[in-house]
């Protein structure tokens, strides 16, 4: 059976109203101009606002589309949008009667204003709402002479408050889908790696086992061949169902909006962005070494993530190389917010008092350089413990901030 091909999600809470906003345009359009028909005759120059009213039929007409979604209402046609706005209210005292507008009467686009005011809320958030409808507000205010009326006050800071309101929850929506988002994804994870399980436990793992158990069995080269069996059935059984998760990257373009395109999970390869450590570590997992990590991703810039795992790759050799083959080791990840720490500690020998000190004399410098080395440069530290005939123990601390 063919495996099935990556779900792309497509969401959006805000993009009913990119639709609605676009509806309202072509309605306040309307409506500006029937009202300036019903007082035609009381205009002292008409000609000015059909001349104007003709501009702003002509722009909402052309550029309805470009207000359908957040891809294409950039910041270049917010401004255009929101000065044609201004510009209607500037020659309202040009086309109408001083009186009338004293006494409260709409400016010539009217109500269509608060359409670009709800734009810039709908594509910038409350921030640009605000600046967007103070614009609006001082343009009404200066029309009336510095005295406005109580209905022009009225409808200033209702259009101010609700343009605000409505950026404040499209923020809310962007921050909500993006974790709905990544919670599909590890949904999504979650389930390949159930069925992954169940395939691996069907076939690999069971081939393993039993290599393990024929090789021990019959003795001599194949029980080094059981043994390298036994010791791949851990590490798999360790990646399989250890749960992890690798950190994300929402592929989301600024100018979609809140809308979710789709997702890529980040590989332990990528030149930048951030790694989850535990996914680098679980490899090192084996028969005689036992990896334990929290159960959320423990992410870290990709340089120092590599870095750290290199080191404690260079302590579980040393495990190898002094402790001997029958020493155990165990690794242990604590994420502690500030600072990541990696604890290696095995069962063997232990070191004598002195020897590290005597190898780093004699040119031998694995601590000092694969291990000291690489958590100085990562502004971090690594302290070694020894006690003779109770083992090693490596503590690997990275602080966050200071890693690059």
């Amino acid at each position: 059976m063919a495996p099935k091909r990556e779900r792309v999600v497509r969401m959006s809470v805000e993009q009913p109203l990119w639709r609605a906003l676009t509806a309202y345009r072509l309605l306040t359009m309307v409506y500006a101009v029937l009202l300036f028909a019903s007082a035609y005759k009381d205009f002292v120059r008409p000609g000015v606002a059909v001349g104007y009213l003709a501009v702003l039929v002509v722009w909402t007409l052309v550029t309805y589309r470009r207000v359908g979604g957040a891809a294409h209402c950039t910041r270049g046609f917010l401004a255009a949008d929101l000065t044609v706005a201004l510009a209607g209210i500037a020659l309202t005292p040009l086309a109408d009667t001083h009186a009338r507008i004293q006494a409260g009467g709409p400016t010539l686009p009217s109500i269509w204003t608060a359409g670009s005011v709800l734009a810039f809320a709908l594509k910038g958030g409350w921030r640009w709402a605000g600046i967007a409808s103070t614009f609006v507000a001082v343009a009404n205010i200066a029309i009336h002479g510095g005295d406005p009326t109580r209905d022009t006050l009225h409808n200033v800071l209702l259009v101010w408050v609700a343009s605000i309101a409505l950026g404040y929850v499209v923020e809310v929506a962007r921050a909500s889908e993006a974790t709905l988002a990544r919670a599909l994804e590890i949904e999504a994870a979650t389930r390949e790696r159930e069925r992954l399980a169940r395939d691996i436990h069907d076939g690999v793992l069971q081939v393993l086992a039993m290599v393990q158990r024929r090789g021990t069995e019959l003795g001599g080269e194949a029980a080094e061949l059981g043994r390298m069996a036994g010791e791949q059935e851990v590490a798999l059984r360790t990646l399989v169902s250890s749960g992890l998760v690798r950190p994300s990257r929402v592929s989301r373009d600024e100018s979609l909006g809140a809308l979710v395109d789709t997702y890529e999970v980040e590989e332990p390869g990528a030149d930048e962005g951030e790694l989850d450590l535990r996914v680098l570590l679980a490899p090192h997992a084996g028969s005689r070494v036992s990896f334990a990590e929290p159960g959320t991703p423990v992410p870290l810039p990709a340089p120092a993530a590599r870095e750290l795992a290199a080191a404690v790759g260079a302590a579980l050799d040393n495990v190898r190389r002094h402790a001997g083959e029958g020493a155990s080791a165990w690794i242990l990840v604590e994420d502690w917010g500030d600072e990541v720490i990696v604890t290696v500690r095995d069962d063997g020998p232990g070191i004598p008092a002195g020897r590290l000190d005597q190898a780093e004399g004699e040119g031998r410098m694995g601590v000092a350089l694969s291990i000291r080395g690489r958590l100085r440069d990562l502004g971090g530290s690594a302290e070694l413990v020894s006690v003779p005939g109770q083992g090693t123990e490596v503590e690997l601390k990275v602080p966050r901030g200071r890693t690059q």
